[in-house]
């Protein structure tokens, strides 16, 4: 038994020295073979080569404000404000943004896809638009605008592309669809801002103001602002639509504002006339500016004789087109060129009336 014990410890050890002879000879280091991968599919080709057409289009905005060191204010020093997305929209050098992006800063500071760094001017915002265009205080050579679609024919569906600088991580580029048409969404003056696109392709803080691009590489909108608990991405995001960018970004660059119709007169608040005269739809005329459009075209405001309070015009459409509000109203006649003449659908005294108004030129 002895023997046989003996025998047994004698070949294990010489296995387990053969096993930890075997394990600790090193093996030659020769990575794995790589599996040939093949050609990229269309559709993967078609991102790779949008995203490189319209990367060098596509800018870094970083904004500082003023702040004082002491409390008497004299010490005033320049700390960091804020970041986003902007892009060229001409070789002169202008570039669009977000007006939030800009908004309250005392410079801004322009980060090329190149890397190169340049301070810009504040050229124009148009804040109900949540709009801005600022310039390059030196133009750089061989600038590359980005080419410009339409928003008035998407469809729902339709592949887009987004590129930004989500969190400071410039040149990122995020993919999905257009998911909805037609939304509003609230500007910093509170104005609504309607047709805005919606998309599911993730915009992030750092996103705004930067291109929401059609398969064809077009700016189809402007990445504004996104729906979040988290305020991270949640697959619920929203660009200004081109068709708006493209007519206000012109008259911000020529007039540093958006030049628009003044209808000339005052309406009254839903709450008052609901107080006053029940549930009504439309528009009613409240004060009429002496001298202005209204007054010209023969609109009849709030009138008030002793106790009685008599109704103004309710304008109730414009050119057979359905208004709500005050807002819907504006985004009507903004839509017209100015000095063209569009008829008021009107309810005045229980009778439908059109009334034509000529569109005059108002400031913001």
């Amino acid at each position: 038994m002895r023997k046989s014990m003996l025998i047994f410890g004698l070949l294990a050890a010489g296995v387990f020295a053969g096993w930890c002879g075997h394990a600790l000879t090193p093996s030659p280091a020769r990575p794995r073979p790589v599996e040939p991968r093949g050609a990229l599919p269309d559709w993967e080709q078609a991102s790779v080569r949008r995203f490189k057409e319209a990367a060098p289009s596509v800018v870094y905005i970083t904004t500082t404000e003023e702040r004082s060191r002491d409390f008497f204010g004299l010490d005033v020093v320049e700390v960091p404000a804020g970041s986003g997305t902007g892009f060229i929209w001409d070789a002169e050098g202008h570039v669009v943004t977000n007006f939030h992006v800009i908004q309250g800063a005392a410079r801004a500071y322009i980060t090329l896809a190149d890397g190169s760094r340049h301070e810009a001017a504040y050229v124009g915002g148009a804040p109900d638009k949540d709009l801005a265009v600022l310039l390059l205080a030196k133009t750089p050579p061989k600038l590359r605008p980005i080419p410009l679609g339409t928003s008035g024919d998407l469809q729902v569906g339709q592949a887009v592309l987004a590129i930004g600088n989500p969190f400071g991580l410039d040149q990122t580029l995020t993919t999905g669809v257009v998911s909805a048409l037609g939304r509003e969404i609230q500007s910093a003056t509170r104005r609504r801002i309607t047709g805005v696109i919606q998309t599911d392709a993730a915009i992030n803080p750092g996103n705004s103001g930067g291109p929401l691009l059609d398969s064809a590489g077009r700016l189809i909108g402007v990445n504004t602002a996104i729906q979040s608990p988290s305020g991270a991405s949640a697959g619920i995001g929203f660009a200004v639509p081109v068709d708006t960018v493209n007519r206000v970004v012109p008259q911000l660059i020529a007039r540093g504002r958006l030049e628009r119709p003044d209808l000339g007169f005052e309406p009254v608040e839903p709450r008052l006339v609901e107080r006053a005269f029940g549930p009504q739809k439309g528009v009613m005329v409240g004060k009429v500016f002496r001298g202005g459009a209204a007054a010209r075209a023969g609109l009849q405001g709030v009138g008030v004789e002793g106790r009685r309070v008599f109704a103004g015009d309710l304008i109730q459409g414009v050119n057979g087109r359905a208004v709500t509000d005050w807002d819907a109203l504006l985004d009507v006649v903004e839509a017209q060129p100015l000095g063209s003449t569009v008829d008021l659908d009107i309810q005045r005294d229980g009778q439908q009336v059109k009334v034509p108004i000529k569109l005059e030129a108002g400031r913001e």
